[in-house]
């Protein structure tokens, strides 16, 4: 009988890339993911330490896959576990402890993988396969624990992500999100020591995928607003059949004093005149961003200047997050640290300037032309004895805008689908089509 096998991700887009490369080099050995009822024989749990809720989140998983399959064998691997090793080798089942990314070859060949996979054939249950492209970060951040716990520099192989990227296409994946540790640095640790004109960068990366053939989007993860180089921007302009309209630049706050005191390498000016050259160069694109909120010593008037920033820069998306110290970090042990409700009152008064922000961006795309990649569907009931049967297909568009409809049952239109489609309205902070059809454009 075939050894079965529970993976659980908490954390980015490189954690959930890494657990796949693990479950797929498992499965060439013979392991077979578990059913709901199944108890498993091995349990990965990859792990993440980004905040405070992170670490006491990956403690909760590690303790239920224990209580849930008391005679697997528990691996656990990622941020947390590297942070802090002998703290989860004493959690409950807890085999095996990986305290380094680079190990997992090691990993999987104890388990008898010999040809260990260098990319992944398919990404299990998404139509939106994410790629690592790079690991690891050189910043020093002083509130930031990841250059801590991935300070090694490490781009992977052109030839093994366009191999990659080819088999993804070739299994129906419709998007491709490149993601990194650091995505702007890739290419940053082959250039050393190289004339410039030698060097490699992300935006070589991204026009030679852009090269490959096959029905398929390139999406960026989130990346630095210094490394939207104008090349990397002309690369995107040149392939807008190809390279979404999206960018999630890091922010972290919108107050120059505060974002000295975080140590962060550029100023609102610098910030904001790249998104408006991202805007000069491209047709509406949707600007995303991550904020902390209630840095050691914010005051009143620096966070006006954040909720200011925010409004000038006109995100469509805020992913907004109180500050979290983090033992080992300058910030952690930094005076005027300032009280959680306090922290949770600003969450919430940019949550409410978020949605206000992502009302106005999303109803200027009303009339668009949008590509949606379809990620959905269930069927409609019928509201009269006399309607044709349909279903309601969910998707999310090209700028990152969830987008309804509903097409006739028998419509060919299905999951894993790139279609192109206006709307009419918002509703729900959804983009909407009123036509039963929704025929495309």
């Amino acid at each position: 009988m075939p050894a079965k096998l529970r993976v659980t991700t908490l954390g980015c887009k490189v954690n959930q890339y890494e657990t796949e490369l693990v479950r797929q080099g498992l499965q060439r050995v013979g392991f077979e993911d578990c059913t709901d009822d199944q108890r498993a024989d091995v349990c990965i749990v990859n792990t993440c330490t980004v905040t405070n809720q992170g670490d006491a989140k990956s403690r909760q998983v590690i303790r239920r896959m224990a209580r849930e399959n008391p005679d697997a064998r528990i691996v656990v691997m990622g941020c947390y576990a590297t942070r802090a090793p002998e703290e989860v080798a004493r959690l409950p089942g807890v085999a095996e402890v990986v305290t380094d990314k680079r190990e997992l070859p090691d990993l999987m060949s104890r388990f008898g993988v010999i040809d260990v996979p260098t990319g992944l054939d398919g990404f299990s249950g998404r139509h939106r396969a994410y790629v690592k492209v790079q690991d690891g970060c050189l910043l020093r951040c002083s509130y930031c624990i990841i250059p801590h716990v991935r300070p090694k520099l490490h781009s992977r192989p052109l030839q093994h992500i366009l191999d990659e990227v080819r088999r993804l296409t070739e299994a129906g994946h419709r998007e491709v999100v490149l993601t990194g540790i650091h995505l702007g640095h890739y290419g940053v640790d082959w250039n050393r020591n190289k004339p410039r004109e030698q060097w490699t960068r992300l935006s070589d990366l991204v026009e030679r995928l852009c090269r490959l053939p096959g029905d398929f989007r390139i999406r960026l993860s989130s990346i630095e607003a210094t490394e939207v180089t104008r090349r990397l921007i002309a690369v995107m302009a040149d392939h807008g059949d190809r390279v979404v309209p999206h960018i999630h630049l890091c922010l972290q706050a919108g107050s120059d004093s505060v974002l000295r005191r975080m140590r962060r390498r550029w100023g609102t000016k610098m910030f904001l005149d790249r998104c408006d050259l991202l805007r000069q160069s491209l047709h509406k694109p949707a600007l995303t961003t991550d904020v902390i909120v209630g840095f050691p010593g914010e005051t009143d008037q620096e966070f006006e200047q954040t909720l200011q920033t925010c409004r000038r820069a006109g995100f469509s998306k805020i992913h907004a997050f109180p500050f979290s110290a983090r033992r080992g970090t300058p910030a952690a042990d930094m005076p005027d640290q300032l009280p959680g409700d306090l922290k949770t009152h600003r969450v919430g008064v940019l949550g409410e300037l978020e949605a206000e922000l992502r009302q106005q961006y999303y109803q200027s795309l009303v009339g668009e032309p949008l590509q949606v990649l379809i990620e959905s569907e269930h069927p409609v009931a019928a509201d009269s004895d006399d309607a044709l049967p349909r279903r309601s297909v969910r998707g999310t568009t090209c700028r990152y805008a969830p987008a309804q409809w509903q097409v006739p049952a028998d419509s060919p239109v299905t999951t894993g689908d790139l279609v192109r489609l206006r709307f009419d309205e918002i509703r729900e902070d959804s983009l909407r089509c009123n036509q039963l059809s929704a025929a495309g454009v």
